[in-house]
C-alpha cells in the first residue's frame, strides 16, 4: 500500500512538472512584445521621412511623436500607443500556449489511433484478455493509455484476491480507475485558464486603450479653441480603433482555441469513461 501512495506522488509531481510554467514564460514573452512593439512595429522605416529619424526605433527618436507620419501598417499599429505592447504580448501568449497544449494533448492521446485502441481493448475485454489489452495499453502510452493500464493493473490483481467479495472488488476497481483519471487531468488542463482569462482580458484592455485613444481625441477637439486640431483628432480616433482591433482579434483567437482544446479534453475524458466502463463490465462478467 505505501508503495502505490508513493508512486502516486512522483506522478503527481510530474504532471505538475509538465507543461510550460507561466509565471516563467509570462514576463519573457513580455520583453518580447515590447522589442516588437519598439524595433519591429517601430522602426523608422515603417513611417515617412524615416532618414529624419536615425537609426534603432522611433521611441528613441530626437523627432516629436506628433510629427512622425506611419507609412506601413506596421507604423499604424505603433501609433496605438502603450496599451499596443500590453496586446501584443497578450497575442503571443495565447500563440505559444495554445502550441503548447497541441503537444500536450497529443502526446496525451497516445502514439497510436485513439479509437482503434479503445476497440481494441474493448474487444480483448469482452474475451477476458487482460494481457493482451495490457501490452496494447504499453503500445499506446498516453494519458488515456495510463489510465487504462492502471485499471486493468487493479482489474488483475483483484481477480485473484480472495480477501474480498465480489462486491467490494467492483468499489475497489472503480476507486482505481478514478484515481488513475484525477491523476491525468491536472496535466490535461494545465494552462486552459491562460486561454481562457486572455478571452476576456484581452477584450478589457483594449477597450482601456480605446478609452485612452478616446480622450485624446476629444482633448484635441476641445483644445484648439473653436478650430479642431484635426491631426491631433485623428490620431485619438486611430488610436482608439487599433487596440479595439488588436483586443478584439486576441480575444476572438483566445476563445476559439480555448473551445478546441477543451472539446479535445472531453473527446480524452470520453474514451477513457468508456473503456473504464468495459473494464468494469468485463469484471462483473469474468468474476
Amino acid at each position: 500500500m505505501e508503495m502505490n501512495v508513493s508512486k502516486n506522488d512522483e506522478q503527481v509531481i510530474a504532471r505538475k512538472a509538465g507543461g510550460l510554467n507561466p509565471a516563467v514564460i509570462i514576463p519573457i514573452l513580455f520583453a518580447i512584445g515590447v522589442c516588437i512593439y519598439l524595433f519591429v512595429l517601430g522602426s523608422p522605416g515603417n513611417f515617412k521621412d524615416a532618414d529624419k529619424l536615425g537609426g534603432g526605433s522611433v521611441a528613441f527618436s530626437s523627432v516629436e511623436g506628433k510629427d512622425i507620419h506611419p507609412d506601413s501598417f506596421l507604423g499604424i499599429i505603433y501609433k496605438g500607443g502603450v496599451i499596443v505592447p500590453v496586446l501584443i504580448t497578450f497575442m503571443i501568449t495565447v500563440i505559444v500556449f495554445s502550441f503548447e497544449r497541441y503537444f500536450v494533448l497529443g502526446k496525451a492521446a497516445g502514439k497510436g489511433n485513439l479509437d482503434n485502441f479503445v476497440v481494441q481493448v474493448r474487444s480483448l475485454l469482452n474475451q477476458n484478455k487482460i494481457d493482451e489489452a495490457l501490452e496494447e495499453c504499453d503500445r499506446q502510452q498516453g494519458s488515456v493509455g495510463n489510465v487504462v493500464k492502471e485499471g486493468l493493473t487493479t482489474y488483475k490483481a483483484l481477480s485473484h484476491d480472495s480477501t474480498l467479495n465480489k462486491e467490494q472488488k467492483m468499489v475497489a476497481l472503480n476507486k482505481a480507475i478514478e484515481e488513475a483519471t484525477t491523476l491525468e487531468m491536472p496535466m490535461l488542463e494545465k494552462n486552459m485558464m491562460i486561454l481562457s482569462t486572455l478571452g476576456t482580458v484581452a477584450t478589457l484592455v483594449a477597450l482601456l486603450g480605446t478609452v485612452i485613444g478616446m480622450i485624446k481625441a476629444f482633448f484635441a477637439l476641445g483644445s484648439g479653441g473653436g478650430t479642431p486640431d484635426a491631426a491631433a483628432l485623428s490620431t485619438g480616433i486611430s488610436e482608439a480603433l487599433i487596440n479595439t482591433a488588436l483586443g478584439i482579434g486576441t480575444s476572438a483567437i483566445a476563445i476559439i482555441l480555448y473551445n478546441f482544446f477543451t472539446s479535445k479534453i472531453d473527446g480524452l475524458t470520453y474514451k477513457i469513461d468508456e473503456i473504464a466502463m468495459s473494464i468494469q463490465q468485463s469484471f462483473a462478467e469474468f468474476n
